[in-house]
């Protein structure tokens, strides 16, 4: 399943994006926004987050107007690696390298045509494990047992 969720500037792609998956018969969890009125994207990319780093959801997606906040939101959940991305290279290769959970996309940055192929290139790429991804990963993980306090969330 596929966490998705979005700010009000993510609104309109993200309509578009639930269409492709709906399309594509890939089940989904939308955690909001609901319309596009003014809202605040940190309450949309940790709800996502969440529910990837809890494992309610294999994957996530998170839209705003850049990709930028509602990227580096998601990324402040322990378990997260997500990716901007604005081309299907950095999808496939975040996905083939990095093991990247969570597709962060700019609304106002890529045009729907390319979002999706974006959405169907991260969504379709597995994880390379070359043993050197392996290694930069693990990497990854351990600066998170490092850093990162533990926490439990509830996902709805």
């Amino acid at each position: 399943m596929i966490a998705i969720g979005c700010d009000h500037g993510g609104y309109d792609l993200k309509q578009k994006v639930l269409e492709y998956l709906v399309q594509n018969q890939i089940e989904y969890k939308d955690f909001g926004c609901y319309s596009k009125d003014s809202c605040d994207y940190p309450m949309f990319g940790q709800a996502v987050a969440k529910a990837v780093a809890t494992g309610a959801c294999e994957k996530g997606i998170v839209i705003c107007t850049t990709g930028i906040g509602i990227s580096i939101t998601a990324n402040k959940i322990k378990g997260i690696r997500c990716a901007l991305c604005s081309d299907t290279v950095s999808a496939r290769l975040t996905r083939e390298h990095n093991n990247a959970n969570v597709l962060a996309l700019g609304a106002g940055i890529v045009g729907v045509n390319l979002a999706l192929s974006i959405v169907d290139t991260f969504l379709r790429t597995e994880f390379s494990r070359e043993e050197k991804h392996c290694r930069r990963v693990s990497a990854i993980q351990a600066l998170e047992e490092e850093t990162m306090i533990e926490s439990s969330y509830e996902v709805d």
